[in-house]
């Protein structure tokens, strides 16, 4: 029985806003808490409508500050938009606030279109390839400060706050590997080369002083209810917002058409096809069974749940749900 936790985008449904969002968020991560899910993840993207979770670590102190046991995270903080000093400033004051609850997940995607990362740029010399640097750099602010060192991280200094590296390909696999650090692999978007990087992450694997043996969390879409049917229909909220974002217009989460799949093109199906190759669909049975079955497979040490759902009351029924599927997959 491997663990389970949530990743959570704070959607913004159509009709809605980022301040009933966050309130959902809030009421989804202390159900999950309840639920016995690990951790509860937060996103950064930027000009995303559908999107609340930009401003990621003000979002995880609410989060924290509104939970008492489940940890509290970044899936992730998207690096080259930040100063790896802020970092270690930002995590270092949440670890301060909720210590021994904190996880600092980080990608060297910006999380947003081109336009919006020349917007989001600390400097005009960014570079999404400095990313190793900019890890190392924002690693070494987290360890005990030296009696001539310049530049200290305060809070963040001395403090024991785990680091996750999360990739869509063999890169960030092949990073955390040589780091010697927990892999996440974003399989709920982007699962084709998912079996490659899991693969070349454990082979190359260097056991470090934060971590001594290989470990890897999958992202993985569940959309649970009570019938087969009703979870299709409650899905095609996410169908519909990966077509439009992969068709370059970005939306709200809208709410469930039945039958929305009549209308797509070979093209949106495909888009499909590839999203939902990591998802399961259905009743608690049908959901258990996907989940063991993928499990099996891809032999995941954690299963980072995400569902995208517009009505907040199934989306925390999908979660109750996973979470029971959990205890036989």
């Amino acid at each position: 029985m491997i663990p389970f936790s949530v990743l959570d985008l704070s959607p913004i449904v159509e009709g809605g806003n980022a301040a009933q969002s966050f309130r959902n968020t809030l009421d989804l991560a202390q159900h999950a808490e309840t639920a016995d899910y690990r951790r509860y993840w937060l996103a950064e993207h930027h000009n995303m409508p559908g999107i609340a979770s930009a401003a990621t670590t003000v979002v995880m102190s609410y989060v924290a500050a509104g939970t008492s046991t489940i940890r509290v995270g970044a899936g992730g903080i998207m690096l080259p938009n930040h100063a790896p000093l802020v970092i270690a400033e930002q995590f270092g004051a949440l670890e301060s606030l909720v210590p021994g609850r904190i996880d600092l997940g980080l990608g060297r995607a910006p999380g947003t279109d081109q336009i919006t990362s020349r917007a989001l740029r600390r400097d005009l010399n960014t570079d999404v390839d400095q990313f190793p640097n900019d890890v190392l750099e924002l690693m070494a602010y987290f360890q005990d400060s030296i009696p001539e060192q310049k530049v200290r991280a305060v809070p963040g200094a001395g403090l024991d706050i785990p680091i996750w590296i999360l990739g869509s390909s063999l890169f960030g696999a092949q990073l955390a590997a040589e780091l010697g650090l927990p892999f996440a692999f974003a399989s709920h978007f982007a699962p084709a080369q998912m079996m490659e990087a899991i693969a070349v992450y454990r082979q190359r694997f260097r056991p470090s002083a934060k971590l001594k043996t290989a470990y890897v969390m999958l992202g993985f879409n569940v959309f649970a209810a009570d019938t087969d049917d009703e979870a299709q229909l409650l899905s095609t909220s996410m169908k519909q917002a990966f077509v439009n974002l992969r068709s370059g217009r970005p939306s709200r989460l809208k709410p469930p058409v039945r039958d929305y799949e009549k209308s797509l093109t070979d093209r949106e199906h495909a888009i499909l096809d590839q999203v939902l190759s990591c998802a399961a669909i259905g009743s608690l049975e049908t959901v258990r069974s996907e989940l063991k079955s993928f499990i099996a497979k891809t032999g995941a040490d954690e299963l980072m749940i995400t569902s995208q759902i517009f009505d907040h009351a199934a989306r925390v029924h999908s979660y109750e749900l996973a979470a029971e599927a959990r205890k036989y997959s």
